[in-house]
């Protein structure tokens, strides 16, 4: 039974070649000063910066720069982010590049007229702003996270060993984003096919919870067949328009809070993941590749009904003479090819993690209760250690 729900998602999206030009429209709506955030200079190099600079001078707008946010972004880049946003009044926070950096300017966003300490306030305690939020846009220039139309941040404190994401509310959702796929063209290999497998994560996560007949849930095995079918074309060719483009629109819908309508979901993967970059700072798609098969593979018979729905309804496993478990095992089997085919990391010894950390990576990771099965410590220890 499709549980109630309300659902509203008040961005405006921008979709298709020279997107950016739109900027023009909503620039006027806001105030002088932009704080343009942006990471490791990328943008500089294949011409977007120049774009979008020119478009907010043309507007009159006084700009700031924010530059270097990390993949993962941490702790003290936030709070060097909150200094320039205060320092220079910033009306609007315009975020240029992947889900990190929409992320982070998410975060500065809700801190930075905070009277508290962010960290404790939002990523610890979960609690929602109570001040002033300063009104964020996005140009996305790498596909996954879907933070373009979402609330979503996650920050990552080194010291503690935690990489945690707050889901906030839509006061908090980027007021507009810009999505123009020929932006992801130059984007390096081992990026492009991570946040494609990010993607994927974020549909299964929702997936593989409930048992009820659910229009959500069809709605996800048709993304997830698109993104099947998208992702080797971009991977052979990264220039491939049409495939770039629907994984772009994949990812936006993938998490844009629309397909957990209904449902209870279960982001345990990303908890695993997350407790991974936490200690290692290895790229976010990767960690949750590298964790994913060990820990489908311990939930299938929990949830063995909707994996054998997995099977011949993603992957169109024949289940004529096939026991239900073998039906199921063979879709896990389907993807863990395509994922080696991709060139996805398969396991955490490519990220640099031992056996003597995994004590530390169970203690990172928060357990979460909307799958088939609330991991123990134990079983926690046990998916890392299958994962090595």
């Amino acid at each position: 039974m499709l549980g109630n729900f309300t659902y509203c998602n008040p961005t405006k999206l921008y979709f298709g070649k020279a997107a950016v030009e739109n900027l023009r429209t909503e620039l006027p709506g806001y105030g002088k000063n932009v704080l343009l955030v942006y990471g490791g200079g990328s943008i500089k190099k294949n011409g977007i910066y120049d774009q979008v600079v020119s478009i907010l001078r043309e507007c009159g707008k006084t700009i700031a720069e924010d530059a270097g946010v990390m993949p993962n972004p941490t702790v003290e880049k936030l709070h060097e982010g909150i200094a320039r946003a205060r320092a220079c009044k910033a009306d609007l926070i315009l975020a240029v590049g992947g889900g990190s950096v929409c992320d982070y300017a998410k975060a500065v966003s809700v801190s930075v007229n905070c009277d508290e300490e962010p960290w404790d306030k939002y990523f610890i305690r979960f609690e929602e702003p109570t001040c002033p939020i300063v009104p964020v846009a996005c140009v996305l220039t790498m596909v996954g996270t879907g933070s373009e139309m979402n609330g979503g941040s996650v920050i990552t404190n080194h010291a503690q060993k935690l990489k945690i994401g707050h889901v906030f509310g839509e006061e908090v959702f980027p007021k507009f984003s810009i999505l123009d796929p020929t932006y992801t063209f130059t984007l390096p290999r081992y990026q492009m096919i991570s946040g494609f497998y990010d993607i994927m994560s974020h549909i299964l996560e929702q997936y593989f919870s409930g048992t009820d007949d659910n229009t959500s849930d069809y709605l996800a095995e048709g993304l997830l067949r698109s993104l099947i079918h998208s992702a080797p074309a971009a991977a052979k060719d990264p220039t491939d328009y049409e495939a770039r483009s629907n994984i772009m629109w994949t990812a936006t819908w993938a998490l844009n809070t629309l397909i957990a309508m209904g449902k209870d979901t279960d982001w345990e993967v990303h908890m695993l993941g997350q407790a991974v970059g936490a200690h290692t700072d290895a790229t976010h798609g990767m960690t949750l590749a590298a964790v994913s098969m060990a820990y489908y593979r311990h939930i299938l018979p929990y949830g063995l009904a909707r994996f054998i729905r997995f099977a011949v309804n993603v992957w169109g496993v024949d289940p004529a003479g096939r026991t239900d478990g073998q039906i199921a095992e063979e879709g896990l089997r389907a993807m863990e090819k395509w994922m080696k085919e991709l060139g996805l990391v398969m396991n955490l010894r490519e990220l640099g993690v031992t056996e003597d950390m995994i004590d530390g990576l169970v203690k990172s990771t928060l357990v979460m209760k909307g799958g088939y099965k609330v991991l123990t410590e134990d079983e926690i220890r046990s998916i890392f250690k299958e994962s090595l």
